[in-house]
């Protein structure tokens, strides 16, 4: 279970790294000229790169509550 722990940290974290950024940039945000919530649609790799991260989260999280008890 370790070993598929430690996988799954490592995947996580590269497919967290392959997403692009939400924001502009960091003088975009500082001077209040970024609209950082505006309604961005996902499409094509970005969704599937998006999703997997998701389920491969749920599934880090789910077994570190099995290795608990």
């Amino acid at each position: 279970m370790e070993t598929l722990l430690i996988i799954l940290s490592i995947l996580i974290i590269i497919l967290v790294l392959l997403q692009s950024g939400k924001s502009e940039g960091a003088s975009e945000i500082l001077s209040g000229n970024a609209d950082l919530f505006k309604e961005r649609k996902e499409r094509g790799s970005e969704l599937v790169i998006s999703r997997l991260t998701m389920v491969l989260g749920l599934a880090f999280f789910v077994i570190c509550l099995v290795l608990s008890f």
